[in-house]
């Protein structure tokens, strides 16, 4: 499913939809001024980001422009580096949606930024490879769910995948997190005493070591795939 520039700049698709879901996106001149706010996040490579209500993408898709130039900026002269530091971009990026069309044209809008950036640094088209990765990591980061619940829409919790880039050889490590347990550190859902994963910081307050749900092997990056 695609959507053209005049689509992307509504901020109501439909009355009905704001009347079920109280879908109203937001306009591009208002995402900017936002992500101004924390532009120096937006310009790193590896700084992460949740929408957790992303609709079609509109914040995602203008963090994703930003990150890639400043992908352009670091490794122009090496295509090599360009490639894998192009693939953490994208890895850092997280969306959760409630409506499954949006999370198709979300992952789309995302996918087509990128082979259409990576075209216009390099004059060239992304290689099979690069373009199987790029897909995968918008698959497992764009999740249809709710994230007031941390529900996918099949009632699975919500798991996201962390992907750690270790050193410039193109190696990952993937480790797989439930929502519900990233945001145990909130101050409504304190680490008691005895529970697995408590610790205690400098001051003596109680801390909270997030434990994964899976790990996986060190892998390259543009095999990343082969562990679904």
């Amino acid at each position: 499913m695609t959507v053209t520039n005049d689509e992307q700049e509504k901020q109501v698709i439909s009355k009905q939809r704001v009347a079920d879901h109280g879908e109203v996106y937001t306009a591009k001149r208002e995402v900017n001024a936002m992500l101004d706010l924390v532009k120096e996040e937006t310009e790193r490579i590896d700084s992460r980001f949740l929408e957790p209500a992303c609709g079609n993408g509109n914040f995602l898709v203008e963090i994703l422009n930003r990150k890639m130039k400043a992908v352009w900026k670091q490794f122009s002269k090496n295509r090599y580096e360009y490639d894998r530091a192009s693939a953490q971009a994208v890895s850092s990026m997280y969306g959760v949606e409630l409506l499954p069309d949006n999370v198709e044209i979300c992952r789309n809008r995302l996918l087509d930024q990128y082979l259409e950036t990576y075209r216009q640094h390099q004059s060239a088209d992304a290689s099979p490879e690069l373009e199987r990765c790029i897909r995968f990591l918008l698959k497992k980061n764009i999740l249809c769910g709710d994230a007031l619940t941390m529900l996918q829409q099949d009632g699975n919790p919500i798991t996201f995948c962390e992907w750690t880039f270790i050193g410039l050889n193109g190696k990952v490590k993937r480790r797989d997190f439930e929502l519900a347990e990233l945001l145990r550190n909130v101050e409504y859902d304190k680490p008691k005493a005895g529970e697995e994963g408590l610790l205690f910081a400098d001051t003596g307050e109680p801390t909270f070591v997030h434990l994964p749900k899976r790990e996986y092997p060190l892998t390259d990056y543009l095999k990343l795939s082969d562990y679904e």
